[in-house]
């Protein structure tokens, strides 16, 4: 994996010195460039993989397009010519949109403070604001380190005084949602100063605006995210827990979902969050109190050609199974033939096979009544099935390994049928092809009464913690 990494201006000598001593045209020596940086395991994402322009006619300052236009930006800013600097972070906008490596170069060289001048600037023109909130939503995408506390206040204050403006909000959210990616500390901030009723309001105010609240529940998700590998300990559960308990999401989410039956985009981000939320036993009854349930089963039932909604909605259905209650309640449902026909009918999506295995897992954990259920359903078969279609898929195996584990554990008389069924190569293989399915695998090889080698791994012997 390429570890080593150059800076732009090195990457761009190169290539002049292509154009120049080799006599290259730009496109060759840019290509020349690349192959011989790859070469030496140097990794190129971050860098614009162009020839720069010339800054002026005679050839003299070259600059990449985006920094010419942060240039013309920032000039427009100091002289207070909204007009054009609208023009300036439309174009910059779109730039940034293109690659990583044009935002990456452009937040390198201080493209962030130029917009954040750019809002306040604009605070009292909204045309200008709304280009100006959109172009900070592009420069930060991937790069959420770039916001800093003045950026914080200014988009918690944006979405509080222009609730009413769909695309300002829109701009706004999208801004707090790449912010907040992969950033625990902004995320801490931001809840902090209030963000959190902000999303839920929207939501409710704009009910029937299917980008805002799409937007807006994704937002709420990543405030449940631990995804920030710089923090050991991250906030993901008590942020769930206040959309929750403090401000009403559970309800909020489900009775959006009823203003948009025909929107896969929408239901799907809704299910998603709901899955993220599902952290306590009482938020998972709750749930099914709200009538989350119901609209979870008929999802499945409507949409079963839909494939990113019904792994969305096999998600939640396992999240919400962490309850021993509900799992009754989904049983009592239909919920288990739903899940393997969802199963059987994307056999060959490997996210839905294991969203699939986790939810019947989590439903037959501890419930020998449901493992009946389950497998007069055609549950184990269709884990079995997902085993041989994605034999490299760790994830399917390891919870197809789960469930066969979880249904035989109290039940003994499941095991020779499924044992029948092919189980136990099965198994055999996933434990001889993936490390990570080791001990599940070999607690249901045990299970079903195969033969198994568990190897203890300390015996309590040769030596003692007495000196």
């Amino acid at each position: 994996m390429a570890s080593k990494r150059v800076t732009q201006e090195t990457f761009d000598e190169v290539v002049q010195e292509n154009i120049i001593e080799f006599d290259m045209d730009p496109e060759q020596a840019v290509r020349e460039a690349v192959e011989q940086f790859e070469s030496q395991g140097v990794d190129l994402s971050t860098i614009v993989k162009a020839a720069p322009r010339p800054a002026s006619e005679n050839g003299e300052g070259q600059k990449h397009e985006i920094l010419q236009t942060l240039d013309l930006l920032r000039k427009s800013i100091a002289d207070s010519e909204l007009s054009v600097a609208g023009e300036h972070l439309a174009s910059l906008s779109k730039q940034c949109k293109m690659q990583l490596a044009s935002r990456y170069l452009a937040g390198q060289k201080g493209a962030y403070p130029v917009v954040l001048s750019a809002c306040r600037l604009a605070s009292r023109d909204e045309s200008t604001m709304l280009q100006a909130l959109q172009a900070l939503s592009a420069l930060m995408e991937g790069q959420p380190d770039l916001l800093d506390s003045a950026g914080q206040k200014m988009l918690l204050q944006t979405l509080k005084e222009k609730a009413d403006d769909i695309e300002m909000m829109l701009a706004g959210i999208r801004c707090v949602r790449h912010a907040c990616l992969k950033h625990e500390q902004n995320r801490q901030d931001l809840v902090k100063g209030g963000l959190l009723p902000l999303l839920t309001s929207a939501i409710v105010q704009h009910g029937n605006h299917a980008s805002l609240v799409r937007e807006a529940c994704s937002a709420l998700r990543i405030m449940t995210f631990d995804d920030d590998i710089r923090v050991p300990f991250g906030h993901a559960h008590d942020h769930a827990r206040m959309i929750v308990a403090e401000n009403n999401g559970l309800k909020i989410l489900i009775e959006a979902a009823k203003a948009f039956p025909g929107d896969s985009s929408v239901l799907t981000e809704l299910c998603a969050t709901l899955s993220r939320l599902s952290v306590r036993n009482e938020f998972c009854q709750e749930i099914v109190d709200l009538g989350g349930l119901n609209f979870m089963v008929s999802l499945l039932a409507d949409c079963i050609d839909q494939k990113e909604l019904v792994k969305q909605v096999l998600s939640a259905v396992r999240a919400i199974a962490g309850n021993d209650d509900v799992k009754d309640a989904i049983i009592s449902a239909g919920g288990t033939d739903l899940i393997v026909l969802a199963m059987n009918h994307h056999l060959a999506t490997p996210q839905i096979c294991e969203q699939g295995c986790a939810a019947l897992c989590m439903l037959a954990l501890r419930k020998p009544e449901n493992c009946k259920v389950i497998m007069e359903g055609g549950g184990a078969l269709a884990a079995l099935q997902a085993m041989k279609a994605h034999p490299r898929e760790v994830t399917v195996q390891k919870q197809a390994c789960m469930l066969i584990r979880n249904l035989v554990s109290r039940s003994q008389d499941f095991s020779q049928p499924i044992l029948e069924m092919g189980a136990e190569s099965l198994i055999t293989e996933a434990l001889a092809a993936h490390q990570d399915c080791g001990d599940v695998a070999k607690a249901a090889l045990r299970d079903l009464g195969c033969k198994v080698e568990l190897r203890e791994l300390w015996t309590g012997q040769k030596g003692s913690l007495a000196q």
